[in-house]
């Protein structure tokens, strides 16, 4: 692709603009103390309170609601990609079972499995249906006390992140089985699909360099669910390992939605920065208005760098070196590496926005087909729903043009 020069970014900027953040990584005592540590406050497979704010509080504000005033119309239309919706339960019941196991409603705690700035990931066993899952639980009065940006409460990025999750149905997307919000208790609960292994160890490096068999599946699915996702004008703003989780059998499922805004169209303008320093895009360390499905790519394009070398492409000593790095530096690659993912990575980590590879052309690069051949388009839930009634109109119109003769 030939895309890995600095397009106009060559010349080092007089100031790179750190994207303005509360915090990049917030204490857990901001929100745990003693009385409150067993009350499984948690963030699926370890989320951060990540860089969510911009010094343009107006903007920021306007597009969060846009977000919230699109995804409530869609879920109040209907407008979901569920064949069934999320489950919705408005009472909590905290009891023990007869081993003294703590119990939310129908869910026997079992034990600790991640943690994050909100606390920590429990893993729950249902009494009902005998499966494991992954709750996220908080405590609202804490997160509405929790400011991440300067118009926005960690509670503003919960609950966006619940709606989102609410009308997505992606067999690469972490499933959100049930809400349980008691408007009587201070309780909140997001109740996951458990996926039982993990991409990356406990931790904040790199993974190992992977085999590149195992990284051209894995990639496939992270751009068959972010397809799915972009298809749908949401921007997922946190693409990493860490928030890349993988089924027994090798399935990659996208998680972590709390940095995630949502399009009326394809007008994804963003000026929020994003999620994790190492893999922002440089028009985000610029400090400008960005295009979000084009810093999805190149969160994708850090990704595959990662598994591929086992190391982060763009990395300084401090916050502001990395972004210098990520914005001036070239992009270096083995010449041993095979020509074919070179060119998929010099294209994904394109520094120009308007000249970096989609995800479409991702699909279709000859490194990702491989032998498996192009990854399939998936037909969603509201695109059959669509198809159908499209269909059913059409035969209501031809029998309508139907001639009756006596």
């Amino acid at each position: 692709m030939g895309c890995c020069s600095c397009f106009g970014f060559a010349r080092k900027p007089k100031s790179i603009r750190k994207p303005n953040c509360f915090n990049n990584r917030l204490s857990q005592e901001l929100l745990l103390d003693e009385d409150m540590e067993d009350e499984d406050d948690c963030s699926y497979n370890g989320e951060e309170v990540t860089s969510t704010g911009n010094g343009d509080e107006s903007e920021s504000q306007n597009r969060t609601k846009r977000s919230e005033d699109i995804l409530y119309f869609r879920v109040q239309n209907g407008m979901i990609c569920r064949q069934f919706p999320v489950k919705e339960t408005h009472k909590v019941v905290r009891t023990e079972d007869k081993n003294g196991n703590k119990m939310v409603n129908e869910y026997v705690r079992e034990c600790k499995i991640g943690s994050g700035s909100y606390g920590k990931v429990v893993l729950y066993r249902s009494r009902v249906d005998g499966k494991h899952y992954a709750i996220k639980a908080f405590h609202k009065s804490h997160l509405l006390k929790l400011r991440v940006a300067p118009s926005e409460t960690a509670m503003t990025d919960v609950l966006r992140e619940v709606l989102i999750m609410k009308i997505l149905d992606h067999p690469n997307i972490v499933n959100l089985v049930e809400v349980i919000d008691d408007p009587d208790t201070d309780h909140f609960y997001m109740v996951l699909e458990y996926v039982d292994g993990k991409w990356v160890c406990e931790g904040s490096g790199p993974p190992a360099g992977l085999e590149e068999d195992i990284a051209r599946k894995y990639l496939r699915d992270i751009v068959s669910g972010l397809m799915y996702l972009h298809a749908h004008n949401i921007v997922h703003g946190d693409i990493k390992p860490d928030n890349l989780l993988v089924t027994r059998n090798g399935t990659v499922k996208i998680g972590d939605f709390s940095v995630s805004q949502v399009f009326e169209d394809d007008n994804d303008e963003l000026r929020r920065s994003p999620g994790t320093p190492v893999f922002t895009a440089p028009e985000c360390c610029l400090g400008l208005t960005y295009r979000g499905k084009a810093a999805d790519t190149w969160a994708v394009g850090v990704t595959l760098y990662c598994m591929i070398l086992g190391q982060y492409p763009f990395l300084g000593d401090t916050l502001q070196d990395t972004y210098d790095k990520i914005v001036n530096n070239h992009l270096i690659l083995p010449d041993a590496m095979n020509p074919m993912l070179k060119d998929l990575l010099e294209g994904l980590l394109c520094k120009e926005p308007r000249q970096r590879m989609t995800l479409d052309a991702v699909a279709k690069h000859a490194w990702v087909i491989g032998g498996d051949g192009p990854i399939p388009q998936y037909l969603c839930w509201c695109k059959r729903k669509g198809s159908a009634e499209e269909e059913s109109d059409g035969a209501i119109d031809n029998n309508s043009n139907v001639i009756h003769t006596d």
